[in-house]
């Protein structure tokens, strides 16, 4: 069995537009530092304290289509948070696109989701104690 750690994780978006996209992330859910690259610049690196977030924007005829319009309700990502009430907040009060208001789940979740400007469901849940809900 190896010994090797995974250190860390990204999650990858195919965008329309990497520009518009990095700006949403950035001005609507709190993501910081995106950076760039490419030449034309196509990709684009941001996080939000341990979560990274790439974007690539596709090729001008390329159809997006997000996975809910594949099998409903599945989303493209989805971020375990430690307080999902005050990020919903934060959120809805920035301006993100509320996809589904915050609600608990029968597999012990409270969350919410939002939508990014190509309909990617994104998902934000915590884990809820014994006797929360």
């Amino acid at each position: 069995m190896s010994k090797t750690k995974i250190l860390k994780q990204a999650s990858v978006l195919l965008v329309r537009d990497v520009h518009a996209s990095a700006d949403y992330f950035v001005q609507k859910c709190g993501f910081k530092d995106p950076t760039f690259y490419g030449e034309p610049e196509s990709f684009c690196m941001l996080h939000r304290d341990a979560a990274e977030l790439m974007l690539r924007e596709a090729p001008k005829d390329y159809i997006i289509t997000p996975h809910w319009k594949v099998i409903d309700c599945l989303w493209n990502i989805y971020f375990w948070v430690d307080d999902v009430e005050s990020l919903y907040e934060e959120m809805k009060a920035a301006g993100a696109k509320i996809d589904y208001e915050l609600c608990d789940q029968p597999w012990g979740c409270r969350e919410f989701g939002i939508q990014d400007l190509d309909e990617h469901d994104i998902g934000f849940g915590q884990i809820m104690q014994e006797g929360e809900g």
